[in-house]
C-alpha cells in the first residue's frame, strides 16, 4: 500500500449517517496520514462534509436514491479509474458497490449486506451486535485506529452574521430542531415541542427553530403555539445550521441529522426517542441526555406507527424533557 493512498468513500445518503462517518474518515487518517481521501456522495452533503478536515473534496454522486441505473454507475466507475488505491463503502446495498468495482480500484472494503461478493475485495464481518449502530459499523470498516467522536469545524464570520441576522446571541438560545426526514415516528409532537419552548422562553431563554424546507410546516406550527419563537427552518442552509446550532446553549432534537451535528459541534444535546433506540445511533458527546421511554413495542425502526397510535412519542411527558434540560443547563428543578 503506498504511503499516501488516495482513497475513494462511498457515503451515505442521511446527514447524521454522513457526521457519524467522520468516524471512519479519522480512523483512515490516523493510519494514512498523507492520504487524500473523497467523499462519492449527494450534492446536499457538500457543506457538511468540507466541514471535516479529513476529506479533500465531496465529488456528486450522479444519480437520485434508489436509482440503480446500471449504465451511467457503470460510466461513471470507469471515469474513476485510475485515482484511487482503495475505497470504502458505506452503505450496505449490492448497487453501492458497482462504481468502485468498475473504477477497478484494487482494494474495495465494505461489510457483506446484500451479498456483494466479487463487488468487495475485503468483507468486512459484522456482527449482529453493531449492526445498527452505524458510528460503529462505519469504524469498523478502517480495521484500526481509534474511535473519534465527530467534530465539525465551525465558521466564525458567518456564525456572527447568521446570528445579527437571525436576532440571536450566541449562548442565550436554545435551538429546537422538531424534524425528522426519515419520518414521522420519529417526531415528538408539536404542541409538546411549543410546550417546551415556552417554558424555555419563560426562564429568560430565546429559541430558535431548525430544520429544512421539508419541516417548515411542523416548525410553523410549534412558531404559532409559541410566540416569540424564532422560526428558521428553510430559510438557512446545511452549513448555515452547523453555525447555528454551534452557537445554541442547549439543543433538543428528535433522533435526526441535526442531532448529530449538534453533538460534532460540541453543544449540549437532549436527544428524544420514539421509534429508534438511543442504543443504536446516540449523540457522540459526553453532554447528552437521552430521553425514551422504551415501550414493548419499541424500537421498531418503521418511517410511521405500525400500531397506529405513536405512544413512543404521544405519552412522553414534556416534563421528562424538560428535566433532561434543565440538568444539561444548570438550571435548578422547579419545586
Amino acid at each position: 500500500m503506498a504511503e499516501s493512498p488516495a482513497i475513494l468513500v462511498i457515503g451515505p445518503r442521511w446527514v447524521g449517517d454522513m457526521v457519524m462517518a467522520q468516524c471512519l474518515f479519522s480512523a483512515l487518517k490516523e493510519q494514512y496520514p498523507n492520504a487524500a481521501i473523497d467523499v462519492l456522495a449527494p450534492a446536499w452533503a457538500a457543506p457538511l462534509v468540507k466541514r471535516m478536515p479529513e476529506i479533500r473534496q465531496q465529488i456528486d454522486f450522479p444519480l437520485k436514491p434508489g436509482a440503480l441505473e446500471f449504465r451511467i454507475r457503470r460510466r461513471f466507475g470507469r471515469l474513476l479509474r485510475g485515482r484511487y488505491d482503495m475505497a470504502y463503502v458505506l452503505p450496505g446495498s449490492w448497487k453501492s458497490a458497482l462504481i468502485p468495482f468498475f473504477a477497478r480500484i484494487p482494494r474495495r472494503v465494505g461489510n457483506l449486506r446484500e451479498m456483494r461478493y466479487g463487488l468487495l475485495t475485503d468483507i468486512v464481518p459484522l456482527p449482529d451486535a453493531v449492526k445498527r449502530r452505524t458510528a460503529l459499523t462505519y469504524f469498523g470498516l478502517a480495521r484500526g485506529g481509534t474511535f473519534q467522536a465527530p467534530k465539525l469545524t465551525v465558521d466564525a464570520v458567518s456564525q456572527a452574521a447568521l446570528l445579527e441576522r437571525s436576532g440571536l446571541s450566541a449562548k442565550t438560545f436554545v435551538a429546537l430542531m422538531p424534524g425528522a426526514e426519515f419520518g414521522p415516528a420519529k417526531r415528538w409532537p408539536s404542541e409538546s415541542y411549543a410546550e417546551l419552548a415556552r417554558g424555555m422562553m419563560a426562564k429568560g431563554l430565546k429559541v430558535a427553530l431548525l430544520g429544512s424546507r421539508n419541516d417548515a410546516e411542523v416548525t410553523a406550527e410549534i412558531a404559532a403555539l409559541a410566540p416569540g419563537a424564532v422560526d428558521l427552518a428553510g430559510k438557512t442552509r446545511l452549513e448555515d445550521a452547523i453555525d447555528l446550532i454551534a452557537a445554541a446553549r442547549l439543543a433538543v432534537s428528535n433522533d435526526s441529522g441535526l442531532m448529530h451535528v449538534a453533538a460534532a459541534v460540541g453543544t449540549p444535546i437532549v436527544a428524544v426517542y420514539g421509534s429508534t433506540s438511543p442504543e443504536n445511533t446516540p449523540p457522540l458527546s459526553e453532554r447528552a441526555e437521552l430521553v425514551w421511554l422504551g415501550l414493548s413495542c419499541s424500537p421498531c425502526h418503521q418511517k410511521t406507527c405500525p400500531l397506529g397510535h405513536l405512544n413512543c412519542l404521544k405519552t412522553l411527558d414534556v416534563a421528562r424533557v424538560a428535566a433532561a434540560v434543565d440538568r444539561l443547563l444548570e438550571i435548578p428543578a422547579a419545586a
